[in-house]
């Protein structure tokens, strides 16, 4: 069981802009007005093609797919909200909030893995779940300890209690459920997806425990940490909002382990945080500063991991 590929899937955008549908209760979003749609789209691209050289020179094996042109999916950079790729050659796919993001979800994307290598054994579908109502967004909304075969969950409109649970089921998984908070105009209102206040690594976990504002969801949190031997290092509802929380633990060149974030992340972590994560890995950051504005999302959002076994 490993916690940490060397292989990530990644969708390059033709139209990525503002979702107007995912703007209701994603609070990250923001509207870039000085900037016109083409002139997004085209910073979105050269974010994503300088991130995904970064993560070959690092000698991370990225399978970048092309976005479709005949849909309307301005999130599709953001693979890891609707599918996700498991050790026994599982792969589940999610019920997504947004109707417009359901488009993103395509059979393709499993013949080009397949022609690749990789075994696919079963699809768990529970895309079922949208017409209820109730939504579970991949890894966006699970964090997955699969070593320790937990999952860590922030329940939200995008998250649904009962699917998260039905999930830690299928997938023999020990569910934590929490709500995670942030603060809008003056109002504490839950945060969208889990994988924006918090980063499973293999030895150690990014969290912003600030912004569990329930005390016996916290010290439940922590007990679960504390037992499966994670150094706990802590971010700030601030460093959330710069997207510290939404970091990836990858293997490079040789079993090289990298933490991979976002500049505008990198730059608000203090020399502190700095220290305790470079004792585990090396950085590898880039700035996607428009992606992140424009989408809401940071770098963990847009690798969607691929832990499916190789055909022998």
């Amino acid at each position: 069981m490993e916690q940490i590929t060397n292989t990530i899937l990644m969708i390059r955008p033709v139209s990525f802009r503002m979702n107007e549908q995912t703007a209701v209760n994603n609070y990250y979003q923001k509207v870039l007005e000085s900037l016109n749609s083409e002139t997004v789209q085209l910073k979105a691209l050269q974010e994503f093609d300088n991130f995904v050289d970064k993560l070959r020179e690092a000698g991370v094996q990225v399978i970048v797919i092309e976005d479709s042109k005949d849909s309307n999916t301005p999130d599709s950079i953001f693979p890891n909200n609707w599918i996700s790729f498991h050790e026994n050659g599982d792969v589940a796919l999610y019920p997504m909030f947004a109707e417009n993001r359901r488009l993103e979800r395509r059979e393709d994307v499993f013949t080009i893995l397949e022609e690749q290598g990789f075994e696919i054994e079963n699809v768990i579908d529970y895309t079922l779940a949208e017409k209820e109502g109730l939504f579970l967004e991949g890894t966006g909304s699970l964090l997955l300890d699969r070593i320790n075969r937990k999952a860590y969950c922030a329940l939200s409109p995008r998250a649904d209690e009962d699917l998260f649970i039905e999930f830690c089921e299928d997938f023999e998984y020990t569910p934590v459920p929490f709500v995670s908070y942030q603060t809008v105009n003056e109002k504490r209102l839950p945060i969208y997806h889990t994988n924006v206040m918090m980063c499973i690594a293999e030895e150690f976990v990014i969290i912003c425990l600030d912004s569990i504002d329930d005390k016996k969801d916290k010290k439940n949190v922590i007990k679960h940490l504390k037992e499966d031997y994670k150094e706990i290092i802590t971010i700030s509802e601030t460093q959330v909002a710069q997207f510290a929380g939404n970091m990836l633990q990858v293997l490079g060149n040789n079993g090289e382990k990298y933490i991979v974030m976002s500049q505008s992340a990198l730059d608000s972590l203090n020399k502190g945080q700095l220290n305790a994560i470079s004792k585990y890995c090396k950085i590898i950051s880039s700035p996607i500063d428009t992606i992140e504005a424009c989408g809401g999302g940071s770098v963990r959002c847009m690798m969607a991991e691929v832990f499916l076994p190789k055909k022998s």
